[in-house]
């Protein structure tokens, strides 16, 4: 493991962490194994804390591929409640209205899911890390302010009915980049003259990586503890024979 030339560690990142509560973790993992007291670390791309799946984290030089690796299509499973809304568009916030389900049948959720197919134009959800001058609308929302975001155009490349309820749907997505899928669910309520929300969400694929190229994070803080390490050719001598001289480092 050559930490500091670069190392791209994927993760399962679990619900109801952040995802730099995911960073942090491997970050500290790698400054206590190399005896440092700071060091890069970055993610390819945000998850919610109420979403769980693929999360790609970067180390020392790699991280110069983030935005590489983020640029991906991105592959989510979606359980989307009908018949109610949240400020959130997910579990975050508490519901806040109601609406009829009983004319929506199986036939009528895969007629409007064909309308969210190609190319759209979506708008972010006001409790979001998009910026308003300077500012994270998600933090502007919680503070009660009226948050305006523009539309953004995006690609839904695949959109499939996985389960159907007139209550409840799950649905398999792949898309591009900067897609919400609580946006997305809260305009397929809308489509369907109801409201909806994100009750679950699960990434399983980040470009070419899926679930099962994953470890979960305490694994991943295993191997960094105790993997044989390597080091780039213009790595400090000093630090290295301190490494060296150290047993790894146990939490």
């Amino acid at each position: 493991m050559n930490l500091i030339d670069g190392e791209i560690i994927c993760i399962d990142k679990p619900k109801g962490w952040t995802s730099f509560d995911a960073v942090k973790r491997l970050r500290g993992a790698i400054l206590r194994r190399l005896r440092m007291k700071k060091f890069k670390v970055g993610h390819a791309g945000t998850l919610d804390p109420l979403a769980s799946g693929v999360m790609i984290v970067c180390t020392g030089r790699a991280t110069k591929r983030i935005e590489e690796l983020q640029s991906g299509v991105k592959e989510y499973i979606a359980h989307v409640a009908l018949g109610a809304t949240t400020p959130s568009f997910d579990l975050e916030t508490e519901i806040d209205a109601h609406f009829p389900t009983e004319h929506i049948t199986r036939e009528l959720a895969e007629t409007v899911l064909h309308q969210f197919r190609g190319a759209i134009e979506q708008v972010p959800p006001a409790f979001s890390a998009c910026k308003i001058e300077g500012q994270r609308a998600y933090d502007l929302a919680r503070k009660g302010e009226e948050v305006k975001l523009k539309a953004k155009t995006l690609v839904i490349d695949e959109l499939e009915l996985l389960d159907f309820s007139p209550k409840q749907i799950r649905l398999r997505i792949v898309c591009s980049k900067g897609t919400y899928i609580r946006a997305l669910a809260r305009d397929i309520g809308i489509a369907l003259g109801s409201g909806a929300h994100l009750t679950d969400l699960r990434r399983t694929r980040v470009g070419n990586i899926s679930l099962s190229d994953c470890l979960s994070i305490e694994q991943a803080v295993e191997v960094i503890k105790s993997a044989p390490l390597e080091f780039p050719d213009d790595f400090p001598q000093e630090q290295l024979d301190k490494i060296k001289a150290m047993a790894p480092a146990v939490d």
